[in-house]
């Protein structure tokens, strides 16, 4: 492939699935927006213990931790097409069936923690399937764009759409936010299932080879590409330093700024419209640019500073500023990750490679979250965005490996110099 071809192709047509599938994963997201902002408010009619209604939220990471990587790994035995139409029906059935429950009056707050469990358990082989299948779809080429139109349209649908059904949703009954969950899983797998696309080829296992050792394989295989192993440490790091913030904002904008719950609304909006801003207008200018690599150099870079901007200005107007800009930035690092892996992981292996990914993403979350409060204790309600900052920073740091040139990439314009493209 000359650098003429790879750099024509950059746009995902919307026919030959692609456009079903950026269907189904918008209108699954709408549900989920619905049925995440129902579920507290389910949680605080059954029971005022702080600690169980936490309880809630940490099923909401727990499976991850348990079963991410066991996930990718079956995402890369099965087919993914199969898989995730098979996962989006049953989470559908299993949210019709609580919806009815609180409709019948008979939830309890054990079937709630058991629903989250259940539903974050088979997101682990949904999403790495989803990520593995993604490439089947669209040209390596054009892997940047769809990620963005993916995520864009996510964002539009579960940060936007969403809010304003809530409460009329809520109005006309506690069980409806469920039922209408529970419709777009159902409709997202028949949108799922109407793909035409082969069932991917893959060579025949090794006599003897067990979930266990494909996994071990997975992670040696993120391990041992540097581009890959260095984003991945970054990320990390980043979801720490996120999860400090975000479980330490209202604390940030009630009691350092005194802005109240209007104040805290308008960074939380603030954050969702950068988000949309980011994945819509520049994560691919970005990437076109300076290249993948350097456009989470620049990512990193522009949030450690929005960071600092929060957690040293005690202005209102700074903290939106900075949450602006944190959410385009946190989309144009998104969407260049996801790409970059999908591009360098070998097809055989990119959902155990994706399962690495999240799996450490979403253990940066929980211990973030502890640490922010512990940070904010200890030095002040804005030191977890100072801690945040501190974090960033070592994030951009740690990408300095991945621009060493004598590593292979996808795409001539990931930030490194190649020698040929990596097939």
């Amino acid at each position: 492939m000359t650098v003429s071809e790879a750099t024509a192709v950059r746009v995902p047509a919307w026919r030959g699935g692609f456009g079903r599938l950026w269907s189904a994963a918008v209108v699954s997201r709408f549900g989920d927006a619905l049925r995440t902002a129902a579920l507290p408010l389910i949680a605080v009619r059954l029971t005022d213990d702080p600690f169980v209604i936490a309880s809630v939220t940490a099923c909401g990471y727990l499976p991850w931790l348990l079963f991410g990587l066991l996930g990718g790994a079956v995402a890369d035995r099965v087919d993914q097409r199969r898989a995730m139409w098979s996962v989006d029906t049953l989470r559908g059935t299993l949210v019709a069936c609580f919806g009815l429950a609180v409709g019948l009056g008979h939830a309890s707050i054990g079937l709630l923690i058991a629903l989250a469990f259940a539903l974050t358990t088979l997101q682990t082989l949904f999403d790495n399937a989803s990520t593995a299948l993604l490439p089947s779809l669209v040209d390596k080429e054009a892997l940047g764009s769809a990620n963005a139109r993916l995520m864009t349209g996510q964002q539009l649908a579960g940060g936007f759409l969403a809010g304003p059904f809530v409460p009329l949703l809520l109005a006309a009954g506690a069980a409806v936010p469920f039922v209408a969950d529970a419709a777009t899983y159902l409709l997202a797998a028949v949108l799922v299932a109407s793909l035409r696309i082969a069932a991917p080829e893959r060579e025949p296992r090794r006599a003897g080879s067990t979930l266990r050792t494909e996994v071990a394989e997975g992670l040696r295989a993120l391990w041992s590409d540097r581009v890959l192993r260095a984003v991945c440490t970054a990320t990390l790091l980043c979801n720490i330093g996120m999860g400090a913030l975000i479980a330490t904002l209202v604390l940030h904008v009630t009691g350092w700024l005194h802005a109240g719950n209007t104040g805290f609304a308008a960074a939380m909006t603030a954050y969702s419209a950068g988000s949309l801003a980011g994945g819509a207008l520049l994560a691919q200018r970005v990437a076109r640019r300076f290249g993948r690599v350097r456009g989470l150099l620049l990512g990193g870079g522009v949030q450690t500073a929005s960071l600092l901007l929060i957690g040293t200005v005690r202005q209102l107007g700074a903290l939106l500023l900075g949450m602006v800009l944190l959410g385009v930035m946190n989309m144009v690092w998104n969407v260049n990750q996801v790409t970059l892996m999908q591009q360098r992981s070998p097809q055989a292996m990119v959902g155990r490679i994706s399962a690495a990914f999240r799996t450490a993403s979403t253990s940066g979350a929980p211990v973030g979250a502890l640490l922010g409060g512990t940070v904010a204790a200890v030095y002040g309600l804005n030191g977890p965005a100072l801690f945040a900052a501190a974090l960033f920073a070592l994030a951009v740091v740690s990408l300095i490996p991945a621009l060493k040139p004598d590593v292979s990439v996808v795409e001539p314009d990931d930030g490194v110099t190649t020698a040929h493209v990596k097939p």
